[in-house]
């Protein structure tokens, strides 16, 4: 698809350009399993909890950081630098102020109240490249004025991560290079507590919407964090389909796996952030005419339950962090225009599914894998970090219904007790899980079960 459509795809204040998609394809399957389990030996001591793991993509002033709360708790903000340097990007800031007179003390202190950890995406590609005249020493002044100003060692100290560009594929590797660079000394040099991120990252050539890694290589010491973006695509334009997560078909946990092994090879110990990822959930029918004509969207329960799997399978794959694209929509039937968590800042499904998922494993770990069948199949185990040991299956069939059986970790017969992913607040759903000769057995659907087993570890 020629890039001036994909640039139609972008949200509604032109901060980011948008990109391909996909959906998951029709009828549900059935089928009955019987499996032992078999128990990996790896375990993840120094994986974060939940608590400490999901955030959420947001935009500035227009954030409600009260209402988002129960769901997340970190929060990106698309920053546009131009608010705080005007049209030329080597004005001096005049921070906590940005030249539009956005107070950012009132924006990133509100977010800081409600115990947000903020991760702030400096978008500096609302420049042209040719706009830059010195863009390395441009870029560190910016660096350091805004670590000196809001980073952790500040008199506000409410930034604790700033991302060097979101997608900047405007600008070519060398010219990114050069703002990277400068950009990470300025924010070193004006609080060596700040974390420093790289924009969208990806194994390979630089596109559109995500550099190379190449374009870091040998610039370790500068950097604190690898981000990347992922998102579900199954089909381009003209029906910008997304799959289920852990479609087999599509790239979603490749890409993601593919970054890892990269930071392996060459920037061992960094973390990798996904920081974006989502799905779309309009309830109108797409327009008649244009580029949108055939767009397929996701019913909000999927988008519910996909995103809540998602941050299952990125909390075993050992990401570091996620965050989900996007805070809010007006419900537009569109690539990015309904991706919200909240419509119009009413919460959607997926707020609430996040929101209990959040009640129920916030305090909890990834431990290991109890069973996986890949693209069908999925019982995780998470370990409680606080209070009495508790150990917590998440268990869900990827695409359809499926009869489990799993070894329980309790010897007698007997039952234990689940509760079923809900998509609205409320009292929980329970329900129970028989045990009999060693076999847990349980009917599995696409909206995970959560099993308590409270045993000695």
């Amino acid at each position: 698809m020629r890039d001036e459509k994909r640039e139609k795809c972008a949200f509604a204040n032109d901060l980011r350009p948008s990109r391909l998609a996909a959906t998951q394809s029709g009828a549900l399957a059935w089928s009955v399993v019987a499996i032992l389990f078999v128990a990996s030996q790896s375990t993840a001591a120094d994986s974060p909890p939940l608590k400490d793991f999901l955030g959420v993509c947001g935009h500035t002033v227009l954030f409600r950081p009260a209402l988002y709360r129960p769901a997340v708790g970190f929060v990106r903000d698309y920053h546009p630098m131009d608010w705080d340097t005007g049209s030329d990007p080597s004005t001096p800031t005049t921070f906590p102020f940005a030249k539009n007179r956005v107070h950012w003390e009132t924006v990133y202190g509100s977010w800081k109240k409600e115990k947000f950890d903020v991760n702030v995406c400096v978008m500096f590609d609302v420049f042209k490249p040719e706009v830059w005249k010195n863009p390395s020493e441009a870029a560190e002044k910016y660096g350091e004025a805004f670590a000196k100003a809001f980073g952790p060692s500040s008199k506000l100290p409410y930034v604790s991560s700033v991302e060097i560009g979101n997608e900047p594929g405007l600008y070519d590797d060398a010219m990114y290079r050069k703002i990277f660079e400068g950009m990470a000394k300025g924010l070193r040099n004006g609080d060596p507590k700040i974390k420093i991120a790289t924009c969208a990252m990806v194994v390979g050539k630089s596109h559109r919407y995500a550099k190379s890694v190449d374009c870091v290589k040998g610039l370790e010491s500068l950097y604190d964090v690898l981000t990347m973006h992922t998102y579900a695509e199954k089909e381009p334009w003209p029906t910008f389909k997304r799959s289920y997560p852990e479609d087999p078909t599509i790239k979603y946990l490749k890409d993601v796996k593919a970054v890892q092994d990269w930071r392996d090879a060459n920037a061992p110990g960094k973390p990798v952030w996904v920081t974006e990822f989502g799905w779309d959930a309009s309830t109108k029918k797409p327009p008649t005419t244009g580029d949108f004509a055939k767009w397929v969207g996701n019913t909000e329960a999927q988008q519910a339950d996909w995103l809540v799997r998602s941050t299952l399978l990125f909390m075993k794959m050992k990401v570091d962090r996620a965050y989900v694209y996007f805070f809010n929509d007006d419900d537009a039937p569109h690539m990015h225009g309904s991706a919200g968590l909240t419509r119009k800042f009413v919460p959607k499904p997926a707020f609430h599914a996040l929101a209990n998922l959040q009640r129920i494993l916030g305090d909890c770990r990834f431990e290991k894998v109890v069973h996986e069948t890949p693209g069908r199949t999925y019982v995780y185990e998470f370990v409680k970090t606080t209070g009495k040991p508790t150990r917590v299956w998440a268990a869900w069939a990827a695409n359809g219904k499926v009869d489990l059986g799993v070894d329980a970790p309790v010897q007698r017969d007997g039952e234990a007790t689940g509760e079923v992913l809900q998509h609205r607040p409320g009292a929980p759903m329970m329900t129970k899980v028989p045990i009999k000769g060693g076999t847990a057995s349980m009917l599995l659907g696409e909206s995970p079960i959560f099993i308590t087993w409270k045993v000695a570890r």
